[in-house]
């Protein structure tokens, strides 16, 4: 039997995440009550017109009928032989391909620990200056104005963007989530708030983008400070509301009464890189800013009816929505941002829907449509997909790449509804398989509304279009969509279309009234999380019909109420949580975690998808002490991390630190990205 390590930071929500993570993170989201109460009785109701008769039926015939573009959209034939590798084969001592390495053993470390014969450095660390004229970073002579031209705190997700005629240098683009002031200023009082330490924290959410240099003979990367392409975006930079909901009187403020300009992002958590070269980014916790709420569409997207944590309403009116009661509708939306063009202004694309965003990745139909999935990281929330109904141009001409940036304002705003193939009387509640040896089966994508070019249409009866893009969780209630645990990063692999959905964990599954077990969600006080596999038609993911199966249930091996994708238990590496998503070159999914259950810190695990070693997971790395694993990116010769909030455990502060890394004792604890590459200079895992 496997020996667990004590578990680290724990608290009554049930996650490894610490108690001072819940508070600057997400507003305490765990503690407060359920935003979800809807019975969703009656999707049948809610199915009209876009999803007729034809479609219903086109939606069971997709999970039967097999594609004639290299796949099938139900997992039988080669498919169920993936999941369930033959019995009596040799050993597998070297690992699918990508993931050749030792696997890095369970630990509390306070430092980033890689497999033997790696090596490592920290690409950039919070408060690096990146703008021309911005000082280096001083903790204690902090200032606003500083921060507005240093990368900003607590990184989130990454992107790696090529960048023609500058020879070795890739474009970095990154997300700050969220600040934590008592890690970040000496002396904090939480209930008394400077301004300039308000002023910071408004300059250190946002986006970054950074122009970094490639060592030839490693992977090791450099920020290249001062290039033009540089840019920070924070709390009052302008951006630009666009599509259906752009305009109406939902978004219109009194500092904006057209409707169209907000000012700043909050809460980048994942995103997604478009094949047309711009950047995707969630605005996920942005209720925890606003203080004051009082609608029942304010609770139902969990905003507070006192004080905020962080006490902005004291220092710009617009956080207090008793006096600007829509300035939150203006947040919750899915930021698209040209990273080649740094005058360009970034826009909130509003036909994507309004609900706590954890990530955006797009794939592309087969006459050129993008079509992004998206997950709505609450408990007992929804899993959505957006299909366009403009084809991306070709090519990187001035017409093309003005004609892409509008992709993402029309098509339709659908949401999931999971079905299972077991008798409920099989689902126990503790993870055990049904008799058919998986969780899986189908499930429909329901309409809820479409963009065009002469205006918007709810398929949501009671709800208008407007309302639908603005308030999408309740129009997913209406629907009937299946309440997920915690649906976060969304990933579709480039060589099957096949999307895997992070589901982190739902402590509160079958717990008091809140909803029980279904075959997609199979565990009550679920801790530990799933990843859900879903199989759309490759040549058309705009189809309203799946199947899906759970490819990994997670937790420690030795633990029955565990799944790898039918792969030898005693192969793999334990695994928590699961948050983000990413693919390497060959096609093996990476998986970071985000409050292991299981004693040890946060890491990086990758894990074969197809092949006899199918379910195979490795773990790549784990972070610091209180760290999460965020934003990987997986190229040939370098994996990429975000290590987010370091030190973040309770009791800690600047005065009584909870970890040294990145820089060792005496220095304050910064949120850092992190290049991994091979000592030798070969390709990672092969």
């Amino acid at each position: 039997m496997r020996k667990l390590l004590p578990l680290i930071g724990t608290n009554p929500h049930g996650g490894g995440r610490s108690a001072l993570t819940c508070r600057f993170r997400c507003g305490d989201a765990c503690f407060q009550e359920v935003p979800n109460t809807s019975d969703n009785a009656y999707v049948g109701d809610v199915i009209t017109g876009v999803l007729s008769r034809r479609s219903a039926l086109r939606a069971a015939a997709v999970v039967t009928v097999a594609s004639a573009a290299g796949g099938s959209v139900v997992f039988g034939g080669a498919a169920a032989a993936e999941a369930h590798p033959g019995h009596g084969r040799p050993p597998l001592a070297d690992g699918a391909r990508g993931l050749r390495f030792a696997p890095v053993a369970p630990n509390t470390e306070d430092r980033v620990t890689v497999p033997s014969g790696y090596g490592q450095n920290v690409v950039i660390r919070w408060g690096e200056p990146i703008l021309r004229g911005a000082p280096a970073f001083d903790s204690e002579r902090q200032t606003a104005e500083a921060q507005a031209g240093q990368f900003g705190y607590n990184n989130d997700f990454l992107s790696l963007l090529p960048l023609r005629g500058e020879h070795d240098r890739q474009v970095l683009v990154a997300n700050h989530e969220y600040t934590d002031e008592v890690l970040m200023f000496r002396g904090y009082d939480a209930a008394n708030p400077t301004r300039e330490q308000v002023e910071i924290a408004w300059a250190a959410h946002g986006l970054s983008v950074v122009v970094v240099q490639e060592e030839r003979r490693s992977g090791r990367l450099t920020p290249v400070r001062r290039h033009p392409l540089n840019r920070r975006l924070h709390t009052t930079s302008a951006f630009e509301l666009t599509g259906p909901a752009a305009g109406g009187a939902l978004v219109r403020t009194s500092a904006d009464p057209k409707g169209r300009t907000v000012l700043g992002t909050l809460n980048n958590c994942a995103g997604g890189t478009t094949p047309w070269g711009t950047t995707l980014h969630g605005e996920e916790n942005f209720n925890q800013y606003f203080a004051n709420g009082s609608s029942a569409t304010d609770k139902r997207y969990g905003v507070g009816t006192g004080a905020s944590e962080r006490k902005w309403e004291r220092f710009d009116k617009r956080f207090d929505l008793a006096q600007e009661p829509n300035e939150v509708h203006r947040f919750g939306w899915v930021v698209e941002l040209d990273p080649y063009d740094p005058e360009s202004t970034p826009r909130k694309r509003t036909a994507l829907g309004r609900f706590k965003h954890e990530a955006a990745q797009p794939r592309l139909t087969a006459d050129g449509r993008p079509v992004v999935y998206m997950g709505d990281d609450e408990r007992f929330d929804y899993f959505y997909k957006f299909v366009s109904s403009k084809r991306m141009m070709k090519g990187d001409s001035r017409k093309a790449r003005a004609h892409n940036l509008t992709l993402l304002d029309e098509g339709t705003l659908y949401v999931a509804r999971l079905t299972g193939d077991s008798p409920a009387a099989e689902l126990d509640g503790t993870g055990k398989l049904p008799n058919d040896g998986e969780f899986d089966g189908s499930g429909t994508w329901i309409p809820l509304a479409t963009a065009g070019p002469e205006g918007a249409v709810s398929h949501v009866p009671g709800m208008t279009a407007e309302e639908v893009f603005v308030f999408t969780r309740l129009a997913g209630d209406k629907a009937g969509a299946t309440k997920m645990d915690r649906p976060e990063d969304v990933e579709p692999s480039p060589r099957t279309g096949r999307v895997y959905v992070a589901l982190t964990n739902n402590t509160n599954r079958g717990k008091g009234t809140n909803p029980g077990v279904d075959e997609a969600n199979p565990r009550n006080l679920n801790k530990h999380g799933q990843v859900l596999e879903l199989a759309e038609h490759w040549d058309d993911p705009s189809a309203d019909g799946f199947a899906w199966r759970l490819f990994l249930v997670a937790g420690d091996p030795d633990d029955p109420a565990t799944y790898f994708a039918g792969y030898p238990k005693d192969k793999v590496s334990p695994i928590s949580c699961p948050d983000n998503v990413a693919f390497d070159p060959h096609g093996n999914l990476w998986i970071s975690t985000d409050g292991n259950q299981l004693g040890s810190h946060d890491g990086l695990f990758g894990v074969a998808v197809h092949g006899e070693r199918r379910g195979e997971l490795k773990q790549f790395l784990t972070v610091p002490r209180g760290a999460e694993t965020c934003g990987p990116v997986i190229q040939d010769r370098r994996v990429l991390v975000a290590v987010q909030h370091p030190g973040e455990l309770d009791g800690a502060s600047v005065e009584n630190p909870a970890s040294v890394w990145p820089d060792g004792p005496g220095r304050i604890v910064r949120p850092s990205v992190v290049a991994v590459w091979r000592n030798d200079g070969g390709d990672i895992g092969v």
